[in-house]
C-alpha cells in the first residue's frame, strides 16, 4: 500500500484512489454527495483548498506532503468508522455557502436550497418579507440561506437543542449576519414569539422508528434528536401544523420537509390541500400551506396531536 501511495501525486490521483477504496468498503453516500468519486473529491479538494464548480484544472494540481497525510487520515476514518465526510472535515455546503458542522447537528442536504434560490416564488410576496422563522434549525443552514436570499428580512433560528444552536450561532458569525439573524431555544414553537412571520420553514425530525432502525451506519453518527419523529415519524409535524397559524401573518406561508413520510402525511389528512413541491435537482417531500388553509383545517390537525 505504501509503495502505491508513493505514486499518487495530483488531486485526481488521490480522488481516484479514494473512489476505489470507498467502493471496496461498501460505504453509504447521501450526506451531501451521492457517489464514491464525489465523496473522495469532496475530501481531497476541501483539504487542498481547491474546491471549485468550474475549474477542472485543479484536478492536476500537486498535493503537498502535509495534505497527503491529512487525506489518508480522513480516508481511514471514513472507511473504518463510517463517519460521513462532512463531520470529518467539520464543514458542509448548502445553497453555495460553507457551514460549520459537528455531530450535534444533521449534515445539510435539504432540497430547500432550490426553493430558497427561487425565493419561494410564486407563493410568497417577495417585496414585503420582513420576518422569517427557521424551525428545528440545526446548523442554521436553511435560515441563513433565507437571510442571504432575503437581505431585508430578519430571521429567527429555533431549535430545542442548545448544542445545535451553538453551531448555528457560529454559522451566523461566519456569514456576518449577527445584525439580522437570531437564535431561540424552543421546543417547537413553545418559546417562539408570535410576532407574525411572513415565512416559516421547517425541516423537523420526520423519520419513523422502523425506518430509523434500518438506516445505514452513517446515520447513527448524526444526532438521533434530529431524525426521530416518533413511532410513525410525524409527531412533530402534526404539532407544527396545529400551531403554525398563530405565528404567521395573514399572507404568511408554511413550508415543511417530511421526506419519505409524505405519503403517510397526505393519508393522515386526505382533504388538506398540501401543495407538494417539485424539484429539478432531486429531493421530495416538501409541502406548502397558507395561513388560511392551516386555520381552515385546524380541527383535523388537533385530532392527530401526539399525546
Amino acid at each position: 500500500m505504501e509503495n502505491y501511495l508513493d505514486k499518487l501525486v495530483t488531486n485526481l490521483d488521490y480522488i481516484q484512489f479514494g473512489e476505489k477504496l470507498f467502493v471496496e468498503s461498501d460505504l453509504y453516500y447521501g450526506h451531501g454527495t451521492s457517489t464514491a468519486f464525489d465523496e473522495a473529491a469532496y475530501i481531497v479538494l476541501t483539504i487542498t483548498g481547491d474546491i471549485t464548480k468550474t475549474d477542472e484544472s485543479v484536478y492536476q494540481k500537486t498535493v503537498n506532503l502535509q495534505n497527503k497525510t491529512r487525506i489518508q487520515e480522513c480516508y481511514k476514518r471514513r472507511v473504518e468508522e463510517k463517519i460521513p465526510a462532512a463531520y470529518i472535515l467539520g464543514e458542509a455546503w448548502f445553497f453555495g455557502l460553507r457551514f460549520f458542522v459537528n455531530e450535534d447537528v444533521l449534515i445539510p442536504r435539504s432540497p430547500f436550497a432550490e426553493l430558497i434560490a427561487e425565493r419561494f416564488e410564486p407563493f410568497l410576496a417577495n417585496d414585503d418579507i420582513r420576518n422569517i422563522l427557521d424551525l428545528c434549525t440545526g446548523s442554521g443552514c436553511i435560515g441563513i440561506a433565507c437571510a442571504t436570499a432575503f437581505p431585508d428580512a430578519l430571521v429567527d433560528l429555533a431549535d430545542i437543542s442548545s448544542d445545535a444552536l451553538a453551531v448555528a450561532n457560529e454559522n451566523i458569525q461566519r456569514h456576518h449576519l449577527t445584525a439580522r439573524v437570531n437564535t431561540i431555544e424552543s421546543n417547537l414553537l413553545n418559546d417562539v414569539p408570535a410576532k407574525g412571520y411572513d415565512l416559516i420553514v421547517s425541516n423537523p425530525p420526520y423519520v419513523g422508528h422502523e425506518e430509523l432502525d434500518g438506516l445505514p451506519e452513517e446515520f447513527s453518527k448524526e444526532p438521533r434528536l434530529g431524525l426521530d419523529g416518533g413511532k410513525m415519524g410525524l409527531d412533530l409535524v402534526h404539532q407544527i401544523l396545529f400551531d403554525a397559524s398563530e405565528y404567521l401573518t395573514d399572507d404568511g406561508v408554511l413550508y415543511v420537509e417530511v421526506g419519505n413520510s409524505d405519503e403517510l402525511l397526505q393519508a393522515s389528512y386526505p382533504t388538506v390541500p398540501f401543495l407538494w413541491q417539485e424539484f429539478d435537482y432531486g429531493g421530495h417531500g416538501v409541502f406548502m400551506l397558507t395561513k388560511r388553509q392551516l386555520l381552515e383545517h385546524k380541527q383535523q390537525f388537533l385530532v392527530n396531536l401526539p399525546n
